[in-house]
C-alpha cells in the first residue's frame, strides 16, 4: 500500500453471479478503483473472493454456547421465556458485551464482514451490540425487539404468532421511520408464513416449512430468504433435506441468503454453511457461495468485487495446501477451504 493505493493479483470472483477471471484489483482509499484482466501465464497466483455477510446470526445466544438441547423449539427459544431468553436475563450487561465480541471476532477472523443480527433485550440489548462490535471489522445490522427497533436499523419479529397485540402498530411504526422488517417464518410449521408475508417483509428467516405455493408468493413478491440450516438441524425442526426446501425455492427464483442462526448450538462460520448447504442440500457450489456474500447488497454497501464498490475481499492461498490440485475453484472454496487458507483479508466498512 502506497499513496493509499493497492494492488492486488489473483484469480477472482467477479460482480454478482460470481465470474471467475484473472485480474488486478486496484484498490485506491478503500475502494475497488479498477478491475484489470490479465493476460498469459496466470499459475500461482492467489484466488479472490468476496467476504462473507452472515444474514442471520443471534449474536446474544453466545452466553447459551452449547448447553444441552433438550426440550422443543419453542421450550429452547420462543420469547420471552425460552430457555436462551432465561440465560439472557440472569447474564450481566459485561458478561452480554463479551460474549458478543468473542463470537464478532470469531466472524470477522473468518472472513465475514457483515451479518444481521436479531437482538433481544430491547434498547439496552442493541446498546450492548453496539458497544461489543467497537473496532471489529464486521458489520452489524441490528434487528432490534422491545423498543430497541427504535434505535437499530431494523425490527426482527421472532414470529407472526409470537405477538399477540400490537404487530401492525409496530411494523407501520418501523416503516414510517424507514427501518427494515424481518420476520422468522416457517421454522417449525408453515403456520406463520402468510401472516408474516401481509407486512410485506423485508426478509424473512428460515422458510424451513413453507409450502410451494407460499414460496412462490415470496419468489413473486422478490423477499429474500435467510437459510440456516445446520441451526434446523441442530434444533430437530428438520431431518430432512427437503426442509428448508431450497431446490424449491431456487427453482421458483426465490433469493436465498446465508445465515448461521443461534451462537449457542452452530458456530457462526459460512465455511461450514456453504459446504452443508451444498453437500446435504444439493446446491450448486456456486449457488452457495452467492447465498453466503449477497447480504452484504441488501444491507450494506455490496462486498462483491465490481469496480466502485468498497474493497471487502478474501485472498486464499491455494498453494499453501492441496487446494492447488483442485480443478474447480468455486467447488475447493465451498466444499473444501477454510479460515486456515485465507491469506489475507481486504476490509473496508
Amino acid at each position: 500500500m502506497a499513496g493509499g493505493e493497492l494492488l492486488v493479483e489473483g484469480r477472482a470472483l467477479l460482480g454478482e453471479e460470481l465470474e471467475e477471471a484473472p485480474v488486478t484489483v486496484v484498490v485506491k482509499d478503500g475502494i475497488i478503483h479498477r478491475i484489470e484482466h490479465l493476460s498469459g501465464n496466470t499459475g500461482g497466483i492467489p484466488w479472490i473472493c468476496p467476504a462473507f455477510f452472515n444474514a442471520h446470526t443471534h449474536l446474544g445466544d453466545s452466553l447459551a454456547m452449547d448447553i444441552p438441547l433438550t426440550g422443543s423449539l419453542d421450550d429452547l427459544v420462543k420469547p420471552p421465556d425460552g430457555l436462551k431468553h432465561r440465560i439472557l436475563r440472569s447474564a450481566t450487561h459485561d458478561e452480554l458485551v463479551k460474549g458478543m465480541r468473542l463470537t464478532l471476532r470469531t466472524m470477522a477472523d473468518s472472513g465475514t464482514a457483515g451479518c444481521a443480527d436479531f437482538r433481544e433485550g430491547g434498547v439496552e440489548g442493541v446498546k450492548a451490540l453496539l458497544q461489543a462490535g467497537e473496532g471489529i471489522p464486521c458489520r452489524t445490522i441490528i434487528f432490534g425487539r422491545e423498543g430497541g427497533e427504535d434505535i437499530a436499523q431494523g425490527l426482527g419479529i421472532s414470529s407472526a404468532r409470537d405477538v399477540k397485540e400490537g404487530l401492525e402498530a409496530m411494523v407501520s411504526s418501523a416503516r414510517r421511520s424507514g427501518r427494515l422488517v424481518a420476520f422468522h417464518s416457517g421454522e417449525r410449521d408453515a403456520g406463520d408464513v402468510d401472516t408474516a408475508l401481509e407486512y410485506t417483509p423485508d426478509l424473512l428467516i428460515h422458510c424451513t416449512h413453507a409450502t410451494r405455493s407460499q414460496l412462490r408468493r415470496i419468489a413473486d413478491m422478490g423477499i429474500p430468504v435467510a437459510v440456516c440450516p445446520r441451526a434446523n438441524w441442530r434444533f430437530g425442526v428438520t431431518k430432512s433435506p427437503d426442509h428448508p426446501p431450497v431446490q424449491t425455492m431456487l427453482a421458483l427464483g426465490c433469493r436465498i441468503l446465508l445465515g448461521t442462526d443461534n451462537a449457542m448450538c452452530v458456530q457462526p462460520d459460512m465455511w461450514r454453511e456453504a459446504h452443508f448447504l451444498s453437500t446435504i442440500y444439493g446446491t450448486q457450489p456456486r449457488d452457495a457461495l452467492m447465498a453466503a456474500t449477497f447480504g452484504s447488497s441488501l444491507f450494506t454497501c455490496s462486498f462483491y468485487l465490481k469496480e466502485g464498490n468498497m474493497a471487502n475481499f478474501l485472498l486464499v492461498d491455494p498453494g499453501g495446501s492441496n487446494l492447488g490440485l483442485s480443478r474447480d475453484m468455486v467447488g475447493a472454496l465451498v466444499n473444501r477451504a477454510g479460515p486456515g487458507n485465507i491469506v489475507r483479508k481486504v476490509i473496508n466498512l
